[in-house]
């Protein structure tokens, strides 16, 4: 199991234990947590879920049929 030293500032140390007394896990736990938010791959549930939520949204496929991309600047 790893181990992290990080510096912080006292307000954002003293943000972090409000936070970390308001989740009711330890403060490892809740910076392990943080870190596999930020820096994980998967999308949270809660946007999961919102999959399919907006039905007058268009799909990709439709818009690419009607827009034409536009021409680049100076990217050549």
């Amino acid at each position: 199991m790893g181990q992290v030293t990080i510096y912080i500032d006292d307000k954002t140390e003293a943000d972090m234990n409000a936070a970390v007394r308001a989740s009711g896990i330890s403060k490892s736990k809740w910076v392990a947590r943080v870190i596999r938010e930020k820096a994980g791959a998967e999308w949270p549930q809660e946007v999961k879920e919102l999959a399919g939520e907006w039905q007058d949204l268009p799909m990709a496929e439709d818009i690419r049929q009607t827009v034409t991309d536009s021409q680049r600047e100076g990217w050549f």
